[in-house]
């Protein structure tokens, strides 16, 4: 196979008529682009350029080379520019995984912006719960990846490649003219004769609540198993029972519920928020790019900031949507 920096040599040449013009364009010495050219000649089996007193000239199967060598010149420069246009983040695909309450709070968020920025950039996102996240991760299906865990089920893969986002408190979820709304504090164990709506095929957060209730004292009696959280706010507000939840999973809130947060020396757990990708591969230009914006994003989602908008009217006794 011919060697390509040879045939553009060669392109270099023929339009220049000179081997050391064709040298010096290219970054050569005339004595290496001389023994590129004969070596480019061997490949080919026959004389390519004929070396005259002041420059050269090519023979017909040279000439029909450099012919070829331009269109070769011309691929490549194309090839460089898309690279530059995807370091500089004008176009490509931006691939993510990510689970139910992310894709329902900060993810939108993060995408308005990426879109706003990088409007180039297609982005295509996956969902799945936490082990096909994983399995996306390590196949390549996607390059970042939204997970979460809590202290019992840590995600230790020394595969993966883990930023930590936010904290995501769990809450209590009642109706809006619930009594527990006044107590000064709210302990897990002034709920054992409450019934319970949870979240139905064994979902993570049905396990929390056993968890919880069992590091209290007592077995929750469950009144209605929902499958998503808005359903869940409909069957408390109607008044069936009470739920727990992660605060990132009702960032839609009902304005007929209201969200109570447990003392810090409740056993309610935190989980976490992380962002994943493998550690085999390097992250591309949009993928760090979604990862800045991601971790700003999620800045708006802890602590003080989203306890005003949404436990804040738990203290005022506000009926309105937080």
């Amino acid at each position: 196979m011919l060697n390509v920096r040879r045939l553009l040599l060669l392109t270099e040449a023929a339009e220049r008529g000179s081997l050391t013009a064709a040298a010096e364009a290219l970054g050569m010495t005339t004595s290496a682009a001389s023994q590129q050219m004969s070596q480019l000649e061997r490949e080919a089996g026959q004389p390519l350029i004929e070396r005259l007193p002041r420059g050269i000239r090519t023979t017909p199967a040279g000439a029909a080379l450099a012919e070829r060598g331009q269109t070769i010149r011309r691929e490549l420069r194309a090839a460089e520019a898309d690279l530059d246009a995807f370091t500089d983040l004008d176009q490509g695909t931006l691939r993510l995984g990510s689970f139910p309450t992310a894709s329902a709070s900060l993810l939108p968020l993060a995408l308005t912006r990426f879109s706003r920025r990088y409007p180039g950039v297609r982005t295509v996102v996956r969902a799945g719960v936490l082990d096909q996240l994983r399995e996306m991760l390590h196949t390549g299906e996607v390059e970042k990846a939204l997970l979460w865990d809590y202290e019992w089920n840590r995600v230790n893969d020394d595969a993966l490649a883990l930023t930590h986002l936010l904290d995501d408190p769990t809450v209590l979820v009642v109706p809006a003219d619930s009594p527990l709304r006044t107590l000064p504090s709210l302990r897990l164990s002034d709920l054992a004769d409450q019934e319970w709506i949870t979240r139905a095929d064994n979902h993570p957060v049905a396990d929390v609540l056993r968890r919880s209730c069992h590091r209290a004292g007592f077995e929750p009696r469950i009144a209605y198993a929902s499958h998503d959280y808005q359903e869940a706010q409909a069957m408390v507000a109607a008044g069936l029972g009470i739920a727990l939840a992660p605060r990132l999973a009702l960032t839609s809130r009902r304005s007929d519920v209201r969200l109570l947060p447990f003392g810090s020396d409740v056993p309610a757990p935190t989980r976490r928020i992380l962002l994943a990708r493998a550690a085999s591969r390097e992250a591309t230009p949009p993928a760090q790019a979604m990862a800045a914006i991601l971790r700003t994003v999620a800045q708006k989602f802890t602590g003080a900031d989203l306890d005003r908008t949404q436990l804040g009217a738990v203290r005022r006794g506000g009926q309105g949507r937080a």
